[in-house]
Order: structure tokens, then C-alpha cells, then sequence
């Protein structure tokens, strides 16, 4: 089979190379599975660099989140069949054409999306409704500023908010990006080359502030996000995609009564396998209901991955970039 593999580490196009390896085969509790789709994510980019919190050694395959068609099981895998379509976190890799899905935290794919939707619909629907609903405990009303708002995790929060009943504030970089988050549904869109969010936040609120901030910039976002959220609103951290970290003072969180929480989702993968199904039903049920749909804005060649992990680490992507391994 062909493979994406992580030969050296640095930049994409210097660390990946297009290699031919021997099929996988699936051992005890794991799945093989044809790959019809391998989401793009930030912790790709990362991995290329050696900048990931896990460290793997080169030579491995990247591509953390993939879906497809299962065609053999291992030993012990009673909930899938051949031929049932997944989706999920890879084990092995997948930007390959075939790989390794560790069965328990594998997922059926919803029928109403495609192998590049069902790729794009766990990792950042999931971090988006594990800020929202399990961190920051958002209530019908409330407003939520999201950063980054047509980036993965961003525009998986305009869709997750607005389904909750939410007022969503999305902030952008650019006059395109802020016509996405406008389509995804978003009340308000801030273009931070032009405006600052802190000002429009405090306009649209009364001057009351966002009660929930999801923030996957971190670094100056997380320091003026501070300044627009609201007494006893939640600034939920899920990524740190400027390169750098937000300090906090923490006599201000005292004095506004907000809280700052973390969220690293992988975590819950395995202390709460059953909270992270839970969700996965919700996510399901949404997009059978025809109120959420991943947005895969690309949908590129095999061979295009590499400028597809740098584009989306540059910040010049929307939504997520979709690899097809069959072409």
C-alpha cells in the first residue's frame, strides 16, 4: 500500500515521503480499514516537527483521523463487520491507503455523510462539544466567542453553538474567512486584521462580555479575551495555534470571577471511552436531524497532502482538508 511517511522531522514537504509498505494486518481488537478519507488536523503539522506532545520516531505514517470501509477484523472484534463504514482515530496511520483503527475507539459513520465528512465530523466536533457542553456547561442564551472561528475546531463551535441555542461571536483573519463563518451561521463576525474583538464583543453584550470564550489561538488572544468575558463567564483552552501561551493574571480572574479551564480531549479517549461514545451519539444524531454538517472546504489527491499540512499550518485553510488516498 501507498503511504504518507514521516522520514526525518521538519517541515512537511522536506519530512514526508510517499512510500510503499507491506498491508497491514489488523491484531486482537483492531480493524482494517480501506481509507476513503484522512482529515488534515494542526496535530499533523506538528507531528512533522517533533512539536507534538507524543514523540513518535521517523520513519511512521501520519494522519491522526481517517474513515472508511472496514475489510477485516481482528481477533475479538464483535461490534464491526466487513464492509461497515468507520471513522475515528487511527492507530496506525491515515494517510495510507489502508489502516489500523484500535476497535474501541472506532465509531460507525453517520449515513448521511460521505468518507471525507465522516473524517472530519470526530476530533474537532468533539473538542468543540466537550468545550461548550462538559467544560463550560453553555446554557440557551448564552453568548460564545470563538476564536479562529472558520478554522476546524472554530467552526465546529459556530455549528455546535447555534445548535445549542447560542449568540456566537466568531472572530476570523480576512474578509473570506469572515464570509465562512457567516455561512456556518455565526451572529456576528469580527475580521481581527480590521477590528478588534474586544470592542465588538462588549457592543453586541451591552458591554456585559461572551460568556464562554473557546480559545485554540492562545498567546495575546488568550490575554484580550480576558477583557470581554463576562462576571463569571468561562474561557475554555483548547490549543495554542500562535506558537504561543496566554498568561494569566490571576487577581483579574479573581476581580471578574471568570474561570479559565483546559481541555485536552485525547485525554478523555481513554479515562472516559464512554463520555466520548456519549458525545459521538449526540454529534450523530445532529447531523441525521440535518443540523450539522462538517465542513470540508478541500478535498485533495494523495499527492497534495504535504502542501495541505502546511497551508493548514499557516493558517490559510477553512474548515477542514480532506485527503482522498484512492487518488
Amino acid at each position: 500500500m501507498k503511504a504518507w511517511q514521516v522520514t526525518r522531522l521538519g517541515a512537511p514537504v522536506d519530512a514526508l515521503r510517499l512510500v510503499e509498505l507491506d498491508d497491514p494486518a489488523p491484531g486482537p481488537g483492531q480493524l482494517l480499514v480501506r481509507v476513503g478519507g484522512a482529515a488534515l488536523s494542526y496535530p499533523d503539522a506538528l507531528l512533522c516537527r517533533g512539536e507534538y506532545q507524543v514523540k513518535p520516531e521517523p520513519p511512521f505514517t501520519l494522519g491522526v483521523e481517517a474513515a472508511g470501509e472496514v475489510v477485516a477484523v481482528g481477533e475479538g472484534v464483535t461490534d464491526f463487520v466487513v464492509g461497515q463504514r468507520v471513522l475515528g482515530m487511527t492507530a496506525s496511520g491515515g494517510l495510507a491507503e489502508l489502516a489500523l483503527f484500535e476497535a474501541a475507539h472506532a465509531f460507525p459513520s453517520p449515513d448521511a455523510l460521505d468518507d471525507a465528512e465522516a473524517a472530519a465530523l470526530h476530533m474537532n466536533h468533539q473538542t468543540a462539544h466537550f468545550a461548550l457542553h462538559h467544560r463550560a456547561g453553555l446554557r440557551r442564551g448564552e453568548t460564545v466567542l470563538v476564536h479562529a472561528g472558520a478554522g476546524g475546531v472554530g467552526s465546529a463551535t459556530i455549528q455546535l453553538g447555534k445548535a445549542a441555542g447560542a449568540t456566537v461571536i466568531a472572530v476570523v483573519g480576512g474578509p473570506a474567512k469572515a464570509a465562512v463563518a457567516r455561512d456556518l451561521g455565526a451572529d456576528v463576525v469580527v475580521d481581527r486584521l480590521t477590528d478588534d474583538f474586544v470592542a465588538v464583543v462588549k457592543e453586541h453584550t451591552a458591554g456585559r462580555g461572551a460568556d464562554i470564550v473557546v480559545d485554540p489561538v492562545g498567546g495575546d488572544t488568550f490575554a484580550r479575551s480576558t477583557k470581554c468575558v463576562a462576571f463569571e463567564g468561562r474561557i475554555v483552552i483548547v490549543g495554542f495555534t500562535s506558537g504561543e501561551f496566554g498568561a494569566l493574571a490571576t487577581n483579574h480572574a479573581l476581580i471578574k470571577n471568570y474561570s479559565v479551564v483546559g481541555l485536552h480531549w485525547g485525554m478523555y479517549r481513554f479515562r472516559d471511552p464512554a463520555l466520548v461514545r456519549e458525545v459521538q451519539d449526540a454529534l450523530d444524531e445532529l447531523v441525521a436531524a440535518g443540523s450539522l454538517r462538517p465542513l470540508v472546504s478541500e478535498r485533495l489527491a494523495m499527492a497534495d497532502a504535504p502542501e495541505g499540512i502546511t497551508r493548514l499550518y499557516e493558517g490559510r485553510t477553512v474548515g477542514r482538508v480532506v485527503v482522498s488516498p484512492a487518488h
